[in-house]
């Protein structure tokens, strides 16, 4: 895609929720640790062994769009570096935490739409429609920005109701880390470790679809994310072999490129 095309999808995709005011105190603390936890992520990220694994019926590359993500909070770290440049547009919350995220992943290529089930969702989830209508994929922290820890929230359905476009569920494990003592158990991978990409099958939701099947598809989705996050789990040590090769991030990108070019 063009460079000046990029550059006009991205200007009209800014976040529509205005930032926070915060204090002197708070907005140094929030330029420390965005830029810590870029030069972090910048750091290991390279040194990550990394293979992707997709269920049948889910998506070609990890690079298609549009679509509809959805991953654990815990693994945000990982997925940051993984996901990288794909033009991903990510909800973020309108807090504190949330707002040093969003200058985080802003750094990776990521665009943040600021809102969470709690606050601005209404607004967030136009800004995510928006996005998925200029052909970009769209992706949730499910659990986030406070839990219930791996409990699905209906942002996704929703959207894929409203629109037509699939939902898909995505896993990162990470087999030498360090687990933080937090709510949602946040997993800091260490130099070297092994990284299994487990991507489910797409998840269509009918358009304008009942509450009823509003319902079954948020079950689906439940269902698609403990069952990638459990195979991602159990097999991440496997990373390398014939079953888990390593990724080629490259060749991907160029196939992406092809694809929107």
């Amino acid at each position: 895609m063009a460079e000046t095309s990029t550059r006009e999808a991205e200007s009209s995709t800014e976040p529509i929720s205005g930032p926070r005011p915060f204090t002197l105190k708070q907005r140094i603390s929030l330029s420390l640790v965005s830029w810590a936890g870029y030069w972090f992520i910048r750091l290991i990220g390279p040194t990550l062994r990394v293979s992707v694994s997709i269920e049948d019926g889910g998506v070609k590359t990890i690079a298609d769009r549009p679509l509809i993500a959805s991953f654990w909070h815990s693994c945000i770290i990982p997925s940051a570096y993984i996901f990288r440049r794909f033009s991903i547009r990510v909800m973020t919350s309108a807090s504190y935490d949330g707002e040093y995220i969003a200058r985080i992943i802003r750094r990776f290529g990521y665009e943040a739409v600021r809102g969470s089930s709690s606050r601005n969702a209404a607004t967030a989830l136009l800004g995510m429609r928006r996005a998925l209508a200029e052909g970009w994929t769209v992706a949730f922290t499910l659990d986030g920005p406070r839990g219930p820890r791996h409990q699905v929230k209906p942002g996704p359905v929703a959207l894929g109701r409203s629109t037509g476009l699939p939902l898909v569920a995505f896993h990162v494990s990470v087999d030498k880390a360090v687990v933080l003592n937090s709510w949602d158990r946040m997993v800091i991978p260490l130099p070297f470790a092994r990284v299994l990409v487990r991507v489910g099958k797409l998840i269509s939701v009918p358009l304008n679809c009942p509450n009823q099947d509003f319902a079954r598809s948020m079950e689906e989705l439940q269902a698609a994310l403990d069952r990638v996050s459990a195979f991602s789990e159990e097999n991440v040590r496997k990373v390398g072999s014939d079953e888990f090769p390593y990724y080629k991030r490259s060749a991907e990108r160029e196939l992406s490129d092809r694809a929107t070019g």
